[in-house]
């Protein structure tokens, strides 16, 4: 058993990661500020003596010391996640929980405790060719900037692993239906249509539940993996946003998706990963768009409220 903190633990993540990590026999404390309204979804998990909720800010180094203590991995989700909502936050908040709270996490930290951090594939930016850990990071919003930053600290110390997700897809017990997938699954299914804008861009994917997978696999890696940073996501879901409406219509025939041409959109990603390196060590997902486009489709009765479901 580990004694395992995770910030922003109460998030779209961390809601489907702390169930593994207690059914894994680890001791689990979260930290959320609960910004999304969403304590609710820790309440099944106390049934558990080995999880642990606090509410509260992980800029407060006061707090975050008392956490931090006598933990074995740090796993740190807690960010303002996405271009969207860094845009929203402006620049200087978003600089102050993304980087500068994860720097003051850094110092907390002791050499022999293991920090995991989920970055993000936001920090490529735009690059021409197949994208691997060596790619030179050209991030183009505050959001892929603010993560950069971080995991540039994060990676100063040896004993802490990266993690460049692809983008996340898929039904958690705290959902997002502003990420891509899940998005236009959901105008698919109660509006009907979707309008999409440059259509040829390139994303990558992976189900929610894969990606959580990935911090356990790190933590039963750790000798392997400390000091590293990993692409996270799969070979076979690097997309264009047309492939993924035509993705859709497999399982929604009846929806209607314009891919228009006279409108940019501001989200300039656009890449194509590689995550052969992951893969050497073992790890592969298990879940493919298909599935988890008829997870989305399948859960949206049950989605009463879906502003509720957004980080903007």
């Amino acid at each position: 058993m580990k004694k395992i903190l995770v910030t922003g633990g109460a998030g779209y993540v961390g809601t489907t990661l702390v169930p593994m990590l207690l059914e894994r026999g680890h001791d689990v404390t979260v930290i959320d500020n609960l910004m999304f309204m969403n304590g609710d979804r820790m309440i099944p998990f106390l049934n558990s003596d080995r999880f642990h909720f606090v509410k509260g800010d992980v800029r407060n180094q006061e707090l975050m010391q008392q956490l931090v203590e006598a933990k074995d991995v740090v796993i740190h989700l807690a960010a303002y996640v996405g271009f969207p909502l860094c845009r929203l936050k402006g620049e200087a908040e978003s600089y102050s929980l993304n980087t500068e709270a994860t720097q003051m996490l850094t110092e907390l930290m002791t050499d022999e405790q293991y920090l995991l951090f989920g970055s993000t594939g936001s920090n490529y930016g735009e690059v021409i060719g197949l994208c691997t850990e060596e790619t030179p990071l050209n991030p183009l919003s505050i959001y892929g900037k603010t993560k950069t930053e971080a995991e540039h600290l994060v990676m100063s110390r040896d004993n802490s692993t990266a993690f460049r997700f692809a983008t996340a897809f898929g039904i958690s017990p705290r959902m997002r239906l502003d990420l891509l997938v899940n998005d236009l699954t959901h105008k698919a299914v109660t509006e009907g249509y979707a309008v999409i804008y440059e259509s040829h861009f390139l994303r990558t994917f992976i189900h929610i539940r894969d990606l959580a997978r990935s911090f356990v696999f790190a933590i039963d890696h750790q000798e392997q993996m400390a000091g590293q940073v990993y692409n996270v996501g799969s070979n076979t879901m690097n997309y264009t946003k047309r492939e993924v409406c035509e993705m859709i219509n497999k399982e929604i025939p009846e929806a209607f998706f314009h891919h228009a041409s006279i409108k940019e959109d501001p989200d300039k990603r656009n890449y194509k990963v590689s995550y052969d390196k992951i893969n050497a060590l073992g790890f592969e997902v298990e879940v493919d768009l298909l599935t988890g486009i008829r997870e989305i489709k399948d859960s949206i009765e049950l989605l009463e409220n879906s502003l509720r479901y957004r980080n903007v």
